[in-house]
């Protein structure tokens, strides 16, 4: 009876020991398979957001150097405000961001995605948030706070506009995160995000917002990743009872198993299969989500490497916008240039023709007179053969590609050869031709082959808009007194009508059947490269257009 007693307590104490070692030992491995799925829920959620402020952030900068852009802080009339709010909107639509504004050199918004809303946010002054102070200073800055008028929070994104090294207003885009905010609500665990103070400012429980980050509760897990590029910390908790019940679960099993090892060897068996088939489970389930965050990381890869290559397409399609423009404006002078080869071509033969018909067939020597003639047909032969070459000459010099390099370049040899580039329609059209005296040692600085395309694109414009007219006339005026000498180029056509003059330099719109409407907008882009301006000079009643081409002198 006393041995019977001495097994049963070894037994009980045996089987105690294992059901305590069974807990323990599940309770730590269900307690890793937690932590790690939540360091993967945490590293998945980050890097959504990194891809959300990515893709905002870029919004920003791209807008810091639109054209439109940096024409309304420059010149704030109604009608480039108007255009750049109506930019803003289409891009807020489908970036879905929450609002874009334009805040101009005081803080003041000019323009803003929701300018047509009753709490619109232009006319607000701004210059009071932090945003837009460091944005001046920095270059760029965030801030994550509540708006002024919505009272929503969100995340402000901003990025100066600046023309010629100094900042003409800041662009801010805010990002609201409400949709996931409630993705994040429909989980289990509790997500946090806290900024660089520790407090809180997303959620998926919206009442522990803006308090400080609470501790741990009691009988949870916690999971943490750093948000690149925000100083933003992400939490992930969730609660360890899942641990404790797969605890309990394994030492019910293990008590189990016992029972069965008494009961006989065939239940024992059958217990080692099923816990076998569980560690299978457990060991696909890793598996399943090792491969999702390996898609998952893939995914991302891929579309970071997308955005470089659209960032690098852009800037490849913009030097192909110059280079197509050069050739369009190349292919308005094809006539006339071919009209210069032509005619000496056709005299070159007449004189070549007329020299052979003088030449007597069977005399020895030639005649005073013919021998006289033959000379000077061969001298006007001679002529038009060099001025065939200088026309070739400068046409190979205009067709070439820019390089982009700036240096010192002879104004008036700019000058002479985008007139000789146009002369041939100025003649057509008997276009009377007002010059400056330039000096030959006047230089500024620019690249002789842009410089030449916008000279030939603003004569080119004066010539068409004398079409018709009666007296036609060009003037060309040099004004020399600084460090930055004015070139203005005037017609006395019809001038501007205010809907062109309202538009001048917006992309695509022309007046022209068969225009682009690029012309003086790739011109702008060029005179601004040099570190100069063109605009178009106020419209005066009975005068034709006049356009103001300002170019840095060189030392």
């Amino acid at each position: 009876m006393l041995w019977r007693l001495l097994v049963a307590a070894t037994v009980a104490l045996a089987m105690l020991a294992a059901l305590a070692l069974a807990f323990r030992l599940a309770h730590g491995n269900a307690a890793r398979a937690l932590t790690e799925r939540l360091e993967i829920s945490a590293q998945s959620r980050v890097q959504t957001l990194e891809s959300v402020l990515a893709k905002q952030r870029a919004v920003a900068t791209v807008l810091s150097d639109d054209a439109a852009v940096l024409q309304a802080l420059a010149e704030p009339s109604p009608a480039n405000v108007s255009r750049v709010s109506q930019k803003l909107e289409r891009l807020q639509e489908q970036t879905s961001s929450a609002v874009i504004y334009l805040l101009d050199r005081d803080g003041v918004a000019i323009a803003a995605s929701n300018w047509h809303d009753p709490d619109s946010f232009v006319g607000s002054d701004y210059s009071f948030r932090s945003y837009f102070s460091e944005a001046l200073l920095r270059g760029e800055a965030t801030q994550f706070a509540l708006g002024t008028v919505s009272r929503r929070p969100g995340l402000y994104l901003s990025h100066d506009v600046p023309q010629m090294g100094e900042p003409l207003g800041v662009i801010v885009v805010k990002v609201e995160f409400d949709a996931m905010e409630q993705g994040w609500a429909q989980a289990a665990e509790t997500t946090l995000v806290t900024d660089a103070a520790g407090q809180v400012i997303l959620s998926s429980a919206p009442q522990l917002r803006f308090a400080p980050l609470p501790p741990i509760p009691a009988g949870q897990v916690s999971a943490r990743r750093a948000v690149p590029g925000a100083g933003w910390v992400l939490w992930v908790r969730a609660p360890s009872a899942e641990a404790v019940r797969a605890a309990l679960l394994a030492a019910g099993t293990v008590g189990f198993l016992f029972t069965l090892l008494l009961a006989g060897g065939v239940s024992a068996a059958r217990a080692r299969t099923r816990a076998a088939r569980r560690a299978e489970a457990e060991r696909r389930y890793r598996a399943d989500l090792e491969r999702a965050v390996e898609e998952r990381t893939r995914d991302l890869t891929a579309e970071m490497r997308e955005r470089r290559a659209a960032e690098q397409r852009l800037a490849q399609l913009q030097g192909e916008m110059v280079q197509a423009n050069k050739l369009a404006t190349l292919g308005q002078i094809t006539a006339g240039v071919a009209h210069e080869v032509n005619t000496p071509l056709a005299t070159i033969r007449l004189l070549a023709e007329n020299g052979r018909q003088m030449l007597p067939r069977d005399a020895p020597d030639l005649a005073p007179d013919l021998a006289a003639d033959l000379d000077r047909n061969l001298s006007q032969i001679s002529r038009m053969t060099d001025r065939i070459a200088q026309i070739t000459t400068e046409l190979r010099g205009f067709a070439r590609k820019a390089t982009g390099e700036l240096g010192p370049v002879a104004l008036k040899d700019a000058l002479d050869a985008a007139l000789l580039l146009t002369a041939s329609r100025r003649r057509a059209q008997d276009i009377r031709l007002v010059l400056p005296q330039i000096p030959p040692g006047l230089r500024v600085m620019a690249e002789t082959v842009r410089l030449e395309q916008v000279l030939v694109n603003l004569i080119q414009n004066a010539q068409e808009a004398l079409e018709g007219r009666p007296d036609p006339e060009i003037r060309i005026v040099l004004q020399d007194d600084g460090p930055v000498l004015r070139l203005s180029i005037s017609d006395n056509g019809p001038g501007l009508s205010p809907q062109i003059a309202a538009q001048l330099f917006t992309p695509f719109a022309t007046s022209k059947p068969e225009g682009l409407g690029l012309g003086l907008v790739i011109s702008q882009e060029i005179a601004r490269d040099f570190g100069g301006s063109l605009t178009a000079g106020p419209q005066r009643e009975g005068q034709g257009a006049i356009f103001h081409l300002d170019l840095p002198k060189a030392a």
